[in-house]
C-alpha cells in the first residue's frame, strides 16, 4: 500500500488513493472515489463514490465530500465544512438523479464550518471564510465571507489579502512572494513570468 491508512478507517475495494496520502481515524472512502497523491483525509471524513480529489488536498476533520464534488489540486477544506449535492432535498422524495456538480478549482481554501451549496464553481485560489454560505460561483482569488457569501476582497496564492478594490483596474504585489497581481475589469490574474 502506497498510502497510510489508520486501522479504524474503511477504504472500499475499488477506491483509488494516490501515493503518500494519509487516511486517518474513522474515515470512510467509497469504492468509486478517486483520490490523488499526498492527500490528507482527517478524522471522520467521508468520501463518496462519484468524487475526484486532486493531489495535495487537505480535508480536515468531520468533512463529507459527497457525490458529484470535484476538488482540483491543492484544495483546503477546513474542519466541519459542508458540501451538498441536492439543491432541494426531501426525505420522502428520491432525488439521486438530480445531483448537481460542484467544482473547487486549484488552490482554493474553504474555511471551517462554511457551506458550499451544490452546483457552484469555486475559482482558483479563492478563499471562503469560516462559516460563509456560498450559493453562487466564486471568482478566482476572491475573498468571500458571510451568509450568503459576498466578496470583500482578493487573496494572493500565498493566502494573504491584497490591497485592491473589488472592481475596476489595478495592480498589487504580494509582500511574501513578490508576485504581481493584475485586476482587469473586476477579474484578478497573476502575472506570468517569462521563462
Amino acid at each position: 500500500m502506497s498510502f497510510y491508512q489508520h486501522e479504524s478507517a474503511i477504504v472500499d475495494d475499488g477506491a483509488v488513493i494516490g501515493e503518500g496520502s494519509r487516511v486517518w481515524h474513522f474515515v470512510h472512502v467509497c469504492a468509486g472515489a478517486r483520490i490523488g497523491k499526498g492527500v490528507s483525509l482527517g478524522q471522520n471524513v467521508f468520501v463518496g463514490n462519484q468524487v475526484n480529489i486532486g493531489d495535495y488536498c487537505k480535508i480536515q476533520n468531520n468533512v463529507s465530500v459527497y457525490d458529484n464534488v470535484t476538488l482540483e489540486e491543492g484544495v483546503f477544506c477546513g474542519p466541519s465544512m459542508v458540501f451538498t449535492n441536492v439543491y432541494n432535498p426531501r426525505s420522502l422524495i428520491e432525488r439521486k438523479d438530480e445531483y448537481r456538480d460542484t467544482l473547487v478549482k486549484k488552490g482554493a481554501t474553504l474555511g471551517a464550518n462554511c457551506t458550499i451549496v451544490c452546483g457552484v464553481t469555486i475559482g482558483e485560489y479563492a478563499f471562503v471564510g469560516a462559516g460563509a454560505v456560498v450559493n453562487k460561483n466564486v471568482k478566482p482569488y476572491a475573498l468571500m465571507v458571510g451568509v450568503p457569501a459576498r466578496q470583500i476582497g482578493w487573496m494572493s496564492e500565498f493566502g494573504e489579502q491584497l490591497d485592491l478594490p473589488l472592481l475596476g483596474n489595478a495592480e498589487a504585489i504580494c509582500s511574501h512572494t513578490q508576485a504581481k497581481y493584475i485586476l482587469t475589469d473586476g477579474y484578478l490574474s497573476k502575472e506570468k513570468k517569462d521563462s
